[in-house]
């Protein structure tokens, strides 16, 4: 039945792993913790976005099934029908008060409030969206779904936006950015992106998924790191990394948020989030607020790693996130050091094209707030000997 198809399909299959680009899954058997039981191994996880470590906090678990008690499980229709309960309108008025937004909105993950988001603001030919070259795929997915035209711009080359700006006009022109790079961890030039944008009146949307709850002295992302309070069109965020759990919000002005209620596709035509997804996301931010020092203990560990890695002899830096690129660049080479480090115990997955760019193979290291020094040192003594043996 399947005959033609699989013939297809199975021939792709062999080029990318003769190429080193095959990818498959590995299991995880418990709780997304510091440390994991990954295919059968316990092994120090080196490699997840669980960066405050609040996946499997006890407030936040027992947040979630109380909200179960009460709403029952599934919201079982979009937010226009009778999908909108009362537990998604309060989480969004908390993550409000805590970017300093007039308001906020529910979507149910990050690639869709971005490309929900994009396609919306800019609907027409006569916009134009400007997105910097290295933009996470959702974004530039966003870019290609909508029917704006598209500029890139140089990886945080201020000089090339602003040539942009300057040269390409439209009814709508929107910046996207993303106020944290997911591979390379770098920290967009937002303040100044956004003077650009006041100086030849364009739109600015932040994709704040990988700097809420990391940068920031409260942890709650560019909009604090950069003090933009007011001056920020649009921020996105997700829940699904710092805040432990799944979705996405997108936070701006009232007007912002009714014209996306009423306009935006992925929005009106999606379930709403489940109660304890959106339950368990509210105890997260609440823990957040409550305990900023989280934030501290993140940038501690990250600095710590960093400088062991740099006295073995790696070349890596650290760029303000929780996010650490040990860049090896051969696609074969990256693959056998994720390999090795596995059997010392230590997880960090391959990152190989299409994700970032060729040659640039990378194991993408992340730190969380819940990783003692003892696992820091054990991951330090991993990559020594596996850089030893391979590099």
């Amino acid at each position: 039945m399947y005959s033609k198809l699989n013939s297809i399909l199975s021939s792709e299959l062999e080029e990318l792993k003769k190429k080193n680009l095959y990818r498959f899954l590995r299991t995880i058997e418990s709780a997304q913790g510091p440390e994991v039981i990954l295919n059968g191994k316990r092994v120090i996880l080196m490699c997840s976005n669980n960066y405050l470590g609040l996946a499997n906090h006890p407030r936040i678990i027992k947040a979630a099934k109380e909200s179960m008690e009460r709403y029952g499980y599934g919201a079982v229709a979009s937010r226009l029908v009778s999908g909108n309960m009362s537990i998604h309108e309060e989480f969004e008025k908390v993550i409000a008060q805590f970017k300093r937004s007039q308001k906020a909105l529910l979507f149910n993950c990050g690639y869709m409030a971005n490309i929900g988001v994009i396609s919306t603001i800019c609907e027409s030919a006569k916009d134009l969206v400007i997105s910097d070259k290295l933009n996470h795929a959702s974004i530039i997915d966003g870019l290609m779904l909508s029917k704006a035209n598209f500029a890139t711009y140089r990886h945080n080359d201020l000089e090339h936006l602003e040539k942009i700006l300057k040269t390409k006009k439209a009814r709508r022109r929107l910046i996207v950015v993303d106020g944290v790079f997911s591979m390379d961890g770098d920290i967009a030039p937002l303040k100044d992106i956004v003077e650009l944008a006041e100086k030849y009146e364009a739109i600015v949307m932040v994709d704040d998924a990988h700097a809420t709850g990391v940068i920031g002295e409260k942890g709650r992302g560019s909009v604090e790191y950069w003090d933009l309070y007011e001056r920020l069109d649009i921020q996105m965020g997700t829940l699904g990394k710092a805040l432990g759990g799944f979705g996405a919000f997108i936070c701006g002005s009232e007007t912002l948020i009714e014209y996306l209620i009423n306009k935006c596709r992925p929005l009106i035509y999606t379930t709403a989030l489940p109660v304890p997804v959106v339950a368990a996301a509210l105890e997260a931010l609440k823990i957040l607020i409550e305990k900023p020092e989280m934030v501290a203990t993140l940038r501690n560990n990250v600095k710590y790693f960093v400088e062991g890695l740099q006295k073995i002899g790696l070349e890596v830096k650290d760029n303000g996130s929780a996010i650490v690129p040990v860049i090896i660049g051969d696609e074969k080479r990256c693959l056998r050091m994720s390999e090795r480090l596995f059997e010392l115990g230590i997880y960090v997955a391959a990152i190989r094209p299409p994700t970032v760019p060729k040659g640039t193979a990378r194991l993408r290291v992340t730190l969380m707030a819940t990783h003692t020094k003892e696992h820091l040192e054990k991951a330090i003594f991993a990559f020594q000997k596996a850089a030893s043996e391979i590099l």
